[in-house]
């Protein structure tokens, strides 16, 4: 009777051999990605408490951030309306970007994302319970709420936008980003390695930051 013996080769992965991680990934190429996400606020009007949702864009390279729009009830037309906005070929948000990280929210309509693909910018979904695929939106809409907006109760629509504004001026050019390392875009009147300190005060005291003055 014969006898057969099975040989099995195992070949065994590079020792170098990791797979890349979606982080490792989008650092990599960060220079041609924008995300964009929602967060709400809820103002205390004279109709009661009316929730507005804020659309924003951010670099992920440069972590700067533009917000795309503010609406109590956002709709398909208005959404059409940011995309076309975001793409214009002149002051457009995601000019000389390729991709948007976006979550699943029905907002984000299939008219919204071809308007995007017109404009050269490929929409890129995140996985189903996946936040951490926008990971950089979702620690700005921590820094906004935690740092100004939870701490204050707004009346209407002219408040949020001037406490928003107010919050970019500090965000991009006094807070320091644990992230770079650095302030995102430094006032040149600030940055002296020696001299006299001077506090910056925004919203009453709310945001404060400190700085040398240049001479």
């Amino acid at each position: 009777m014969n006898s057969f013996v099975v040989v099995i080769i195992y070949h065994p992965e590079p020792d170098d051999f990791k797979r890349t991680t979606w982080a490792q990934f989008l650092k990599s190429h960060w220079n041609v990605f924008c995300a964009v996400d929602f967060f709400s606020v809820e103002l205390l009007t004279t109709r009661g408490l009316i929730r507005y949702m804020v659309l924003f864009v951010m670099d992920i390279a440069t972590r700067k951030v533009q917000i795309a729009g503010i609406h109590s009830n956002p709709n398909g037309d208005w959404m059409k309306q940011v995309a076309r906005n975001l793409t214009d070929s002149e002051e457009g948000f995601l000019k000389g970007k390729r991709f948007l990280i976006l979550d699943r929210d029905p907002l984000f309509t299939k008219a919204f994302k071809e308007i995007l693909k017109e404009g050269g910018v490929t929409p890129v979904p995140t996985a189903v319970a996946a936040p951490m695929m926008n990971a950089h939106a979702e620690r700005f809409v921590r820094a906004v709420k935690y740092e100004g907006l939870n701490k204050l109760i707004l009346t209407n629509e002219a408040q949020l936008r001037y406490v928003l504004d107010e919050y970019l001026d500090y965000y991009h050019h006094e807070r320091i980003h644990k992230g770079l390392g650095r302030i995102i875009e430094p006032r040149s009147e600030f940055g002296a390695v020696s001299g006299e300190i001077v506090c910056v005060e925004r919203l009453g005291g709310l945001l404060k930051s400190y700085h040398r003055k240049a001479g």
